[in-house]
Formats: structure tokens, sequence, C-alpha cells
């Protein structure tokens, strides 16, 4: 029988992506979204039930409807800047209601949850690439609540045989290849269809917080990852969780750091149009330079990025925006 996976927040950028990827893949899914940032036409295959983490009848009820074999939990709260100001907010979704769903996966007997992380547990980097011993010194609500949730997960590890595999995403970015699927997010915050907005004309400039950095060119340095190589690294962390093996923490990045001029390069140079830029200043919680050392994933998961270059990721998603512009 088909393994039967469930996407909590599979309605949205990255998780419609692994829904389709799993799909492909074989696998039997259903997706749990309440659909505030998700869009219900982005779930391309699987069952789509309409919830919120912060239900507890909603969860019982799901899971004692369906038979889970693993979880891929995508329902966080994701915008830094947003997280210092709603920092409440952010620890009610982000940590309380992830609490939710380990508590009714353990009262229902599902053993493998795939988490979300991200690079923003690591803080301030205290050296570059930023690999997976680097010290965990968030800077930012946002990137407290995904170490707090990796904590408790550990304990559960220890307390309830929950086995786990926390994925560190640095930067996210571009679009199914195939124009199939993209970012939709109401409001955009993300740097690349933002600078695709202005570039299309849709946005009068891009604003870029921080030119004074110590970078070459001044402006914050990042690790974008491409959409698809995410889903196949998810795909590889569930094979290692069903093989039987122990819980595990990987960082996901191309391993190369992109200036946001750089980023602004790229793009007019897929559009062939200038880009509007406005300077503003520098951002609460805005590390100058975020690199990922990938190097523990590519051995263990055996996970090789297909998408490395930073034309093809603005490619994929300058397709996606032309195809269907998500709305300003």
């Amino acid at each position: 029988m088909k393994s039967k996976i469930l996407i909590v927040g599979g309605a949205g950028y990255i998780g419609s992506h692994m829904v389709l990827r799993l799909a492909q893949a074989g696998y039997e899914v259903v997706v749990f979204d309440n659909l505030s940032n998700g869009h219900r036409d982005a779930v391309l295959a699987g069952d789509l039930v309409i919830g919120d983490l912060a239900d507890r009848a909603a969860l019982a009820s799901l899971f004692t409807d369906h038979r889970f074999d693993a979880v891929m939990h995508f329902a966080s709260s994701i915008q830094v800047g947003e997280s210092m100001q709603l920092p409440a907010r952010y620890y009610a979704n982000n940590v309380g209601n992830t609490i939710h769903l380990i508590e009714t996966m353990i009262e229902h007997g599902v053993q493998h949850l795939i988490f979300s992380s991200s690079a923003a547990i690591f803080g301030d980097p205290v050296h570059i690439p930023i690999n997976e011993s680097h010290p965990r010194q968030p800077i930012t609500p946002y990137g407290w609540s995904k170490w707090m949730v990796e904590q408790i997960l550990t304990d559960c590890d220890r307390a309830h045989g929950l086995r786990y595999v926390a994925l560190r995403y640095f930067n996210a970015a571009g679009a199914q290849p195939e124009g199939l699927l993209g970012e939709r997010h109401e409001p955009e915050t993300h740097l690349i269809p933002l600078i695709l907005q202005a570039a299309s004309g849709r946005r009068a400039h891009i604003s870029v917080f921080g030119t004074d950095y110590n970078t070459p060119d001044g402006t914050c340095i990042r690790d974008y990852i491409h959409v698809q190589d995410l889903a196949d690294a998810h795909l590889l962390a569930l094979d290692w969780l069903m093989q039987g093996k122990g819980s595990s923490a990987f960082n996901l990045g191309n391993g190369s750091g992109f200036s946001i001029r750089e980023v602004i390069g790229s793009v007019e140079e897929v559009t062939g149009q200038r880009v509007a830029v406005q300077a503003l200043p520098r951002r609460s919680g805005d590390p100058a330079v975020l690199v990922a050392d990938s190097t523990y994933a590519r051995a263990a998961l055996g996970w090789q990025p297909q998408y490395t270059n930073l034309y093809e990721i603005v490619q994929h998603a300058w397709r996606w925006e032309n195809k269907c512009p998500p709305p300003l």
C-alpha cells in the first residue's frame, strides 16, 4: 500500500510544491491548511482538509479519519520583521500550535515528523558558511520560535519515540520549473518576487533595507535555494525516517551567497528591464551574511540540488510571475 503523508500548510508556497512532488513519487497525500496564507488552487494533488492547528478537535478528527505514516509541517508564520512587532502571535502559532500537532501525533501513534526549521535559529553568524554545529543564538522571535520547536522535538523523541528531521532552510526561492506553482504571498515579502514585480511595472520600485553592511557592495548576502530542491530534500528526509534512522537536523542551502544588488542584477538580466531601487535604513534582525554549509545533507541524505544557478532560479520565478501574477 502507498504511504499516506499529512502535509500541514500544504496550500502554501513550499508546501504546495511538496504535495506535487510527493504525488509524483507515488505517495498518498492529505493537506491540512486554514488557507490564511495558502491557496486552494495550489493543491494539485491529494485531498484538502480545511482546518487550523489551533483547533484541537479538528486535529483529532483528522487523525481519526486517516492513518498517517508521516507528517510534514509547513504551517509556521514566517515574516522575520513581523515577528519583531507581534512576538506573541508568532510564539502562539509557531510553538503553541506545533505542540498541538505533536501531541496529536503522539496520541495517534504517528512517529515520523519532518519540520520546516530555519537558518534564523543561528542569529548573527560567527563563521561562514554555517554548518549544523554553528551556535544557535536567535535574534528574532521568529528564530527563537523555530529553535524552541527543535528543542521540543528532541524532548519528545526522548520521551515518546517521536522521530523527526528538522530542515533548516536558508532562502527559499524560484518556482516549479514548468510554471505550475510559484509564490503568491499576500502581501509579498520575499526578495525575488518583489524585484520581479518592480521589473514588470506592477511595483514602482524595490526597497533595499541597508546599503552600509560590511559586504562587498554594502547590501545583505543570502543563500538562495530553489524550492524544487527543497522539496527533493524533504523527500529524502522522509526516506531517512521510513528506513528507521534516528532524528536529525540538516542545513539546506546552495552554499553560495548573493547580495541584494546581485539579485537585482540577475532580475534585470532575465527580464531585460531596469529596476528602480529605494535605499532605506537597515531592518532589525537582518544579519549581514547568511550562507549554508549543506555538506551533511549531501553526504547523509544523498541530496544533490539541481538548480544552483541564480539566473535559473530567477528565470523560473519570472515564468511563474508572467503566467499567474500574484495580487499586490
